[in-house]
Order: structure tokens, then C-alpha cells, then sequence
């Protein structure tokens, strides 16, 4: 049995109805919209979130239809962060497809986004459910504020990995954090539990957005993205960070400073990414991931009492450090 079915076989007919609740929500009769509604739909993904929101609540208690739109109006933020993500970033492709903005113009993306966001805003309300509510509207700040901080720290001309984490905090760990924290709000949890939640899904979101930056590293069809698309943007990740620290080369600093100016090349891409291979900045990162996966794992241990989700959670740690795109 693969990672993926361990992880979904203690929620596989809950998922399910996720699913359809989410691909409901992206209905609509007709004309432009319903056109690209169904253009996102068809890029669904793994659902990870979800996921790991709906084994939460298990673990807390059961999944409710609280859980459910709380689950979907959080997938549709995430969504719609997308959309509006790939318009910042400029990108033409999203999991192996084309993106909003690249397959219609970026009109209609943002408006597009919007008006996913006000779906999700509709979802979370069904909940009636005030720190659920509260929560999903902080994540939206947070989200945003992380993108902000992401363009600002390009214009920074210090490297840090305090920074880094700090990015990394305001966007997939925030992601993640959260939906630890609602599903085990909609299964009544304790304050003091909720935290540790909260803990776990941090952890767990730093070490898949490592484990993403890792991928830029290296060639992959099925990533969806070039070898150092990254630097390309400007971004400065984990890897490249820690092989600059560590050593001093002059060169190799002074293409960090193109990567932050938007001035670098592919070739001198290809250097930095070469560079940060041989000072270990990749083995560094690898390194962290595994940190970040003991802390996940010990809340597991002491945390989780249900076999089949003490599993399911401890094959989602492993999927993250393991996964290949």
C-alpha cells in the first residue's frame, strides 16, 4: 500500500464527500466563468489540506458538516490564492497546466479569484461557527501579508534564513497550520489541543515548502517548473541560503545579489544551483526537513491514540520528506 492510501483510508468516504461539496461550490450555469471554474476544477491535486483537516477532526472526535465547509471554504481561499498568485508571479502553469491568467488574461483571473474567495467566505459562514470564522479570515491576512513580505524581502539585500522561515511561516506553514487548527475546532477540541495542533501543522508546512524549494534544484516534468524558476523570481530559498553562509565566495555572492535584482541569467542560474549542490545546501535542507518530521512525530506519538490515524498521519509526515513533486 502506497503513502497516499494509508493516508486516505481512515477518511476515504469523508474525502469523498469533500470532493463533491468542493466541486459544487465551482459550479455555474454558464458563459465565461463557468468556463474557467471548470478550467480550475480539473487541477484539483492531491487535496492534502483537506486531508489533513478532515483526519484531524477525527482525531478530536468525528467529521461533521461543520468540518466539510469549513474544509471546502479553506480550500477555496488556498485556491484562490493561487489564481491570484500566478498573476503576481506572472507564471503560465500550474500543476502541468496552464494557468488562469495564461489560458485568458489576467482580468479575468483576479476577478475570477474574487469571486472564489467570497465562495470560500460563504462556505466557512455555514459553519456558524465564530473561531472557525475568525481563523479562516486570519489565514487570509496572513496569506497576503506573506506574499507581501515575499516582495519585499527581494528587494533586501541581506540573505537570512530567519527571513526565509519567516516567509515560509506567512504562507504554505500558515496554510497548513490552519487546517490542523479548524478540523480540531469542528470536532470540539480543547484549547490546549488546539495548540498542539496548530504546533503540528506548522512543522508540517515548513518541511513541505523545504521539501518544494528543494525541487527547484533539479530537472522534473512532473513538478511543473523549471530547474531554479525560483532564483528566476528573484527568491533566494533554503538551499542557496545555507551554501552562502557557509562559505565566501565572492562570485557566488555577487550572482545572489542578480538573483534579488531580477538581473540573472539562466547560465549564471545554472552556476548558483551547481554552487549550492556542491557547499551541501542540499543536504542542509534535508536535514531540516528531518528535524521538522521528529517534532511531527512526536506529536503523533503522544497526541494521536487511533491506530489507523496514528498511521495515516505518520505516512502524511513521510509522504511530505519523501515526496517527488
Amino acid at each position: 500500500m502506497d503513502y497516499l492510501s494509508i493516508i486516505r483510508q481512515p477518511i476515504e468516504s469523508d474525502l469523498n464527500d469533500f470532493i463533491t461539496l468542493f466541486n459544487q461550490s465551482l459550479d455555474y450555469d454558464d458563459g465565461l466563468l463557468s468556463q474557467v471554474l471548470s478550467h480550475i476544477r480539473q487541477q484539483g491535486g492531491k487535496r492534502m489540506r483537506p486531508i489533513l483537516m478532515l483526519l484531524m477532526a477525527k482525531n478530536y472526535g468525528c467529521v461533521s458538516d461543520v468540518t466539510q465547509h469549513a474544509a471546502v471554504g479553506l480550500e477555496l481561499l488556498h485556491t484562490a490564492s493561487l489564481v491570484h498568485d500566478d498573476v503576481v508571479d506572472e507564471s503560465c502553469e500550474r500543476r502541468g497546466q496552464a494557468s488562469v491568467n495564461a489560458s485568458y488574461n489576467n482580468k479575468v483571473a483576479v476577478l475570477v479569484g474574487d469571486y472564489i474567495l467570497s465562495t470560500a467566505l460563504l462556505h466557512v459562514s455555514f459553519t456558524n461557527n465564530q473561531r472557525i470564522v475568525q481563523n479562516l479570515s486570519e489565514l487570509g491576512r496572513t496569506l497576503a501579508a506573506g506574499e507581501i513580505l515575499q516582495l519585499s524581502n527581494i528587494q533586501n539585500q541581506v540573505i537570512s534564513e530567519d527571513v526565509y522561515y519567516q516567509v515560509i511561516k506567512q504562507k504554505t506553514a500558515a496554510l497548513f497550520e490552519s487546517c490542523a487548527a479548524i478540523g480540531s475546532l469542528s470536532a470540539g477540541a480543547s484549547e490546549d489541543e488546539v495548540k498542539l495542533a496548530m504546533e503540528f501543522g506548522q512543522n508540517l508546512g515548513i518541511m513541505f515548502q523545504i521539501r518544494d524549494d528543494i525541487f527547484d534544484y533539479f530537472d522534473s516534468k512532473e513538478i511543473g517548473k523549471p530547474t531554479g524558476n525560483d532564483m528566476a523570481e528573484g527568491k533566494l530559498t533554503l538551499p542557496i541560503i545555507y551554501a552562502l553562509k557557509t562559505t565566501n565566495y565572492e562570485s557566488m555572492q555577487t550572482l545572489a545579489k542578480k538573483v534579488k535584482a531580477g538581473t540573472i541569467n539562466t547560465d549564471e542560474i545554472a552556476v548558483l544551483v551547481e554552487f549550492t549542490k556542491q557547499q551541501g545546501g542540499i543536504d542542509y535542507a534535508e536535514q531540516k526537513m528531518q528535524e521538522f518530521s521528529h517534532l511531527c512525530l512526536q506529536f503523533i506519538d503522544q497526541h494521536v491514540k487511533d491506530k489507523a490515524i496514528s498511521d495515516a498521519l505518520t505516512a502524511y509526515v513521510d509522504y511530505v520528506v519523501m515526496r517527488n513533486y
